[in-house]
């Protein structure tokens, strides 16, 4: 099996969508388990659709997921180029050759009369198809000006029979040629159409398995006509399940973020992505939700591949995301952090923080978050003298603001005479204090909470108060105290 060479050919054409993704994941996987030869190969034929940067995107994509490449455009290979645009002699010899051979022939419709005919295909709600009005042209009955005019190469599909061939995923799979039009190959501007470079390439970087989407297996009975007609090896197919929104339409950007390097805007961490994502339409067990690189590359199997579409379930990628933040050590957590603020500044924390500190703050928050975005805004009380909030959130349930400044002011007198400012002494102090008063704990606590933090739920009060250490909470009573007085 260590022959085995899968492909993922990305276009350029826009962001890195999930679907994509997953199929370059499954592919990368397929031959990891195998010891086979991961190829990427850049399809950028289409001229019309190509967007700037859109190929820089696909890659950042997945170096972040760390889905590495053995033969590329960036890294070179065998079987160079691995571009697309960079092998149109080739695809124009192949195309030729099956003109010369009968397969295929030059079609000189022009783009008015291909729209009229689909537009009376319409009228008459039939299937909507080349109606092979060159199929048959006598080219010796052309002068040189006409044969050479602008046309585009059409393969000549059979008019009868039907092709059958077997996918790994979804057994035998028929289609009736009859049902099939003469599809064109070679464009007028000299590019190949999708069919054509993916047969040829495919053949000539001996790729042995195509793994892609399931919306492509309507395109398989052309490819395998091309191969017929070339008397090419076929690779196997195996057309991967469309991953499908909670209600199970289509997955699109009205169900949240679709492009991957927006996930990892949103503080995903690459290794539960990828746990996720092998997890949409694959499965391991009827149990296990969490599975490491390692066990997903010996575990993985086109056996265990699921016909029927995958449902993303965006709260089980948060849970997931959570478990892989929970399982990080302290100093890993505060290192993913500080990676990500660098690339995503987060407008509550200053550009430098020490990463001591953070460690320190690490603990405070690592079973409260489900994405590194949510860390920020949990822990800004930690680098400003001074937090906001309403003057009515410091109002505990059943206080007047006479009695919040009465308990400050005890308090006050309390934490300054701490002299061993730790977090279990902090809280034996002022639980001590919430006894011998009249008030009751959650009042005392929770004043101090949106003083000291701004915020409603918080982090472990009297851990972060030692952190922010005894001249920090004293001043910060002492303000509160002026700001109540004042008012």
């Amino acid at each position: 099996m260590s022959n085995i060479r899968v492909r993922y050919p990305p276009s350029p054409t826009g962001e890195p969508h999930l679907g994509n993704i997953r199929t370059a994941l499954f592919n990368w996987l397929f031959a990891r388990n195998n010891k086979g030869k991961f190829i990427l190969r850049v399809e950028d034929t289409d001229r019309n659709r190509l967007v700037q940067g859109a190929m820089e995107s696909q890659l950042e994509a997945l170096k972040w997921l760390g889905i590495e490449w053995d033969e590329g455009p960036d890294i070179g290979g065998m079987y160079n180029p691995y571009t697309q645009s960079e092998r149109l002699g080739i695809y124009k010899e192949i195309s030729d050759t099956l003109i010369k051979e009968g397969y295929a022939y030059k079609c000189y419709c022009s783009q008015e009369r291909l729209s009229e005919m689909r537009k009376e295909y319409s009228k008459t709600q039939s299937v909507v198809g080349y109606d092979r009005k060159c199929r048959d042209i006598d080219l010796s009955k052309l002068n040189k000006a006409d044969e050479n005019s602008l046309h585009v190469v059409r393969f000549k599909t059979p008019l009868e029979g039907k092709i059958i061939f077997d996918d790994l995923i979804r057994g035998e799979v028929t289609f009736e040629n009859i049902l099939l039009d003469d599809f064109v190959i070679l464009k007028s501007d000299g590019f190949p159409t999708y069919h054509l470079a993916n047969v040829v390439d495919d053949y000539y970087m001996k790729i042995t398995h195509v793994m892609r989407a399931e919306e492509w297996l309507s395109s398989t009975p052309k490819h395998i006509h091309i191969y017929n007609s070339l008397n090419w090896k076929m690779p196997k197919f195996a057309h991967l399940p469309i991953i499908l929104a909670p209600d199970k339409s289509k997955l699109s950007k009205r169900h949240g973020a679709t492009s991957i390097l927006e996930y990892r805007k949103l503080g995903y961490l690459p290794e539960a992505m990828v746990n996720f994502l092998a997890k949409l339409g694959w499965s391991l067990d009827a149990q296990t939700e969490k599975i490491d690189i390692s066990k997903l590359i010996n575990s993985f199997s086109l056996k265990k591949v699921s016909k029927s579409g995958a449902i993303f379930n965006i709260d089980k990628l948060n849970w997931l995301n959570g478990v892989y933040i929970r399982e990080l050590s302290t100093d890993q957590l505060a290192y993913r952090l500080l990676a990500y603020w660098k690339l995503f500044p987060p407008f509550q924390l200053p550009l430098n923080i020490d990463s001591e500190l953070l460690k320190r703050i690490v603990p405070l928050i690592s079973s409260r978050i489900k994405t590194l975005n949510d860390a920020a805004p949990l822990i800004s009380y930690f680098f400003t003298n001074k937090v906001k909030y309403e003057k009515e959130q410091i109002l505990q349930k059943g206080l007047t603001f006479y009695d919040v400044r009465d308990i400050l002011e005890k308090l006050y007198s309390k934490i300054i005479s701490i002299d061993n400012f730790k977090s279990d002494i902090i809280e034996t102090d002022l639980r001590n204090y919430v006894a011998e008063s009249n008030y009751k704990t959650g009042q005392v606590l929770g004043i101090l909470r949106v003083i000291f933090t701004g915020l409603d739920v918080a982090p472990p009060l009297f851990e972060s108060m030692e952190i922010l250490g005894k001249n920090h909470c004293v001043s910060v009573i002492s303000s509160t105290i002026s700001d109540l007085k004042a008012n």
